[in-house]
């Protein structure tokens, strides 16, 4: 799962740069928020998720990484088009959209943790004499 999630942080961070480049040029800063949580929820945290699943191979196996990523990457979108819709429409029928896909994604985070818990435990190094 370790390539597989860094394969996507770097499709957020495309489009969070995008998003921020858009709002810049226009000077239109209604979307601040879309911008971060793409970049730090879909780039940094999916980026450094990879990495960890990557070095520790029996978390990244584990069938929780397939959950994390399955529901972050299905809560994410959901809370961002969403977060769009009501930033953009002031719609408040997009609350229950917001809400769903945020609690996908701390579904998500709190499998990603417990998985770690787990499954990532630093080698013994032993010195021979």
């Amino acid at each position: 799962m370790g390539i597989t999630f860094i394969k996507i942080s770097v499709v957020y961070f495309s489009i969070g740069v995008i998003l921020g480049m858009y709002m810049s040029m226009g000077h239109e800063y209604t979307l601040t928020g879309v911008h971060v949580h793409i970049n730090l929820l879909g780039w940094a945290s999916f980026a450094l998720a990879g990495l960890i699943y990557y070095l520790f191979p029996k978390a990244g196996n584990h069938v929780l990484a397939k959950i994390h990523f399955w529901a972050s990457n299905i809560g994410l979108p959901f809370m961002m088009i969403g977060l769009t819709t009501l930033l953009l429409s002031g719609n408040e029928q997009a609350i229950p959209i917001i809400s769903i896909g945020a609690t996908l994604v701390v579904i998500s985070v709190i499998l990603f943790t417990i998985n770690v818990l787990l499954n990532v435990k630093f080698p013994v190094i032993t010195v021979k004499q």
